[in-house]
């Protein structure tokens, strides 16, 4: 497959639409974590970018390199954007989750 891809010139164009795929999955892992556990889950991410990083590093194929790098580096972003996202929580833009926050109203609360 990769010497389709790199005969035909398509790597970039693969690598371009799984980068687009990854940083359109870490949005909503961003929203969700922060929902779910809070500020805490940038540990995760972490974790994750380390894990993925450090796999880049010990893999010889460039195509397979570059998407764990993709990934690693948007899990590093993912941190920064946990903690905006607390703050779009706060400031109503996202709803916040009643049972980790007591001060949050429902819809029915309103």
């Amino acid at each position: 497959m990769f010497e389709f891809l790199a005969q035909h010139n398509l790597t970039g164009l693969l690598l371009g639409i799984c980068s687009f795929l990854i940083i359109g999955i870490f949005h909503p892992l961003v929203i969700k974590g922060e929902y779910y556990l809070g500020v805490r889950c940038w540990w995760g991410f972490l974790i994750i970018g380390i894990a993925t990083g450090i796999l880049s590093l010990l893999t010889d194929n460039f195509f397979w390199q570059t998407l764990l790098a993709v990934v690693a580096f948007s899990s590093f972003w993912s941190i920064l954007e946990v903690f905006e996202q607390r703050e779009r929580v706060r400031k109503g833009w996202f709803p916040a989750n009643p049972r980790r926050h007591p001060s949050a109203k429902t819809k029915d609360d309103v």
